[in-house]
């Protein structure tokens, strides 16, 4: 059933902005294709949920646990020194999490993450490459 949105559908809405690395019990996990951040990626829940209040006490702490784990992946991939952390969802109201990284000496550091600045897209192989890092780190 066609839902409207990007990540239950997974169709051109969501290859606009993302590309799929891999899925866990109660998320999937998307490389974000502005990359003025590397690294950066989505992981958004399964469920078509607006509010992470409408998850099971359960689904909601093994969520914050595969974000976690992501994070986790993120630091050891590309050693950033400091992950952001957003979830806004005004007008895509399905529940995801950008994970952010953020380097001193880079864009952004010190500053609110644009949520999407447009400055930086990637060739198909570093794209590639990214997402390899990410995978052998989780």
């Amino acid at each position: 059933m066609k839902m409207n949105c990007a990540y239950c559908d997974e169709d051109e809405a969501l290859d606009a902005f993302g590309i799929k690395i891999c899925e866990f019990n109660q998320s999937k996990l998307y490389l974000f294709k502005e990359q003025s951040h590397p690294g950066r990626v989505i992981v958004a829940h399964k469920k078509h949920v607006s509010e992470m209040t409408e998850l099971t006490p359960a689904e909601r702490a093994e969520y914050f646990e595969e974000i976690n784990h992501v994070a986790e992946a993120l630091h050891k991939a590309f050693n950033p020194q400091k992950v952001n952390y957003g979830a806004y969802g005004d007008t895509g109201h399905h529940l995801h999490f950008h994970l952010v990284p953020k380097y001193k000496d880079g864009y952004e550091w010190g500053g609110v993450f644009a949520m999407n600045p447009k400055e930086r897209t990637l060739s198909d192989a570093e794209y590639a490459d990214m997402i390899a890092k990410i995978k052998a780190a989780l």
